[in-house]
């Protein structure tokens, strides 16, 4: 029976089969002679021959461990140890590294096996004569630790790498020690050795200084750029009440303002904090001398003769305090004495003459009393003993806050006319913001412009306060 194979795959194999049962016929048939067999028509010689390889020799580790410099030094640093400085602990050490960190080369992971070793050892393993070795086996270390013996032996490594332990191998690196009953020193024990840790405490020392250091730096950058915000933001929000103010201008600082207000964290590094502090200070340079530019409509009051009222007395008796409410760098000078004013009708030149060219020295406290508004008055003291000028600049204080002028132009008022000068610019915007006829709408920038008045020795706060005392008794 004949049967045809349609498959090309066992066609092929067929032939191959074929061609080598003729080949082999024709190599071992007894009719051609060894030395004449060919072999697919190249002649075969089966002479014996002998040819000379080099196999290259290969030193097997054995399985101990590699020797180098770092190995050998800190074997050195294990012989030659003489025990911790007196006053100084084992955890004392471990202290010094959580704080340095990543500083020193140490990560979370490296520093939690190192806390783990160290609860292994006694302090009279760290005394001279003695060596802090953790003999425990590397399995029962994984095991507590809840990760694989390899990440061990990579955290091992890591901790040697940057000079913390060594390593007290057996023949065989199996860990094992055992300890005296009596005194509780090692006997003998092979496995982790802390000694090395030891030697690292002057730099870790060093660096933690330097850390230090730094780290104040950047929690002081941190300060001053937030200080610097509250300013900007609140010189915004006092420009944004302003009269007159061009939109267009505090849109592009509102906008430049948005681009640097990024959240201050940790991650940011100390040159990247003083960058940003230079960006915050030139921006509030910038927006303050905008605001410093133009002076609208500043008639406080309508301004009477002051011969009129000049009769009705003055005060001589003015108190000197500081705020304790006010915190920023701009008043620390902000305290002018208020007695002994000088009268001066020229363009004053230092601040006892810009106060003086207010007035202030002609005017009493029963007249401020009785200029004052309601508002105003609800923010006095109730008390049996007479009212001071200490209450009135305290109740000018919280009058600020309704009528939104910033702590920044309240400081700038109190260092340039101090403070009861600063209390009667608030009393008199508080009063044209009362006013029924032509109210102002943004008393913040009347209050700026008062300042601006000030500060070019035209304010007159007698005048107006006279004049108010006059419409009262109208």
């Amino acid at each position: 029976m004949i049967v045809q194979f349609h498959s090309s795959a066992v066609q092929t194999e067929l032939q191959t089969l074929m061609s080598l049962q003729q080949v082999s016929a024709h190599f071992f048939s007894p009719h051609v002679p060894c030395s004449q067999r060919l072999w697919k028509g190249r002649q075969f010689n089966v002479m014996q021959h002998i040819s000379t390889q080099t196999i290259p020799f290969t030193l097997s580790q054995g399985g101990g461990r590699i020797a180098s410099d770092r190995y050998r030094h800190s074997l050195a640093q294990c012989d030659h140890f003489r025990g911790l400085a007196e006053g100084t602990s084992r955890y004392d050490l471990l202290l010094l590294v959580k704080k340095v960190g990543k500083l020193a080369g140490f990560s979370p992971r490296m520093i939690q096996l190192l806390d783990y070793y160290m609860a292994y050892t006694r302090e009279i393993d760290w005394e001279e004569g003695s060596r802090p070795i953790v003999y425990q086996s590397l399995s029962r270390t994984a095991l507590d630790m809840g990760v694989s013996e390899r990440q061990i032996q990579k955290l091992e490594q890591q901790l040697f790498t940057v000079g913390a332990i060594t390593w007290n191998d057996s023949g065989n690196h199996r860990r094992f020690g055992q300890r005296d009953r009596t005194t509780g020193r090692i006997v003998y024990a092979y496995g982790i050795d802390l000694t090395p840790l030891a030697f690292l405490r002057e730099e870790l020392e060093q660096k933690l200084h330097e850390k230090q250091l730094r780290d104040q730096a950047w929690l002081e950058t941190k300060r001053q750029i937030s200080a610097c915000r509250r300013q900007i933001r609140s010189l915004l929000a006092e420009w944004s009440l302003e009269e007159g103010a061009s939109e267009h201008e505090l849109h592009a600082f509102n906008a430049r303002y948005e681009t640097i207000a990024v959240q201050l964290r940790t991650y940011l590094d100390l040159e990247t904090l003083r960058s940003l502090l230079l960006r915050h200070q030139s921006l509030h340079e910038e927006i303050m001398t905008a605001m410093g530019v133009g002076a609208e409509d500043t008639n406080p009051a309508q301004e009477t003769s002051a011969e009129k009222i000049a009769s009705k007395g003055s005060s001589q008796n003015v108190s000197k305090f500081a705020h304790y409410n006010y915190s920023t760098q701009l008043i620390n000078n902000c305290s002018p004495e208020d007695l002994g004013f000088q009268k001066s009708e020229g363009e004053p030149s230092s601040p006892q003459d810009i106060i003086s060219a207010t007035g202030l020295q002609h005017i009493s406290l029963s007249q401020v009393l009785g200029t004052a508004s309601d508002r105003f008055k609800a923010y006095l003291p109730l008390k049996a003993g007479a009212m001071d000028w200490q209450d009135v600049t305290e109740a000018a204080y919280r009058v600020r806050e309704d009528l939104s002028i910033s702590q920044q132009s309240w400081g700038e008022a109190c260092e340039l006319l101090g403070r009861t000068g600063a209390a009667l610019c608030v009393l008199l915007t508080d009063q044209a913001n009362k006013r029924s006829v032509n109210p102002v709408t943004k008393p913040a920038g009347y209050f700026r412009s008062l300042i601006n008045k000030g500060r070019a020795g035209e304010l007159r706060l007698h005048n107006s306060i006279f004049g108010l005392l006059e419409q009262h008794e109208r």
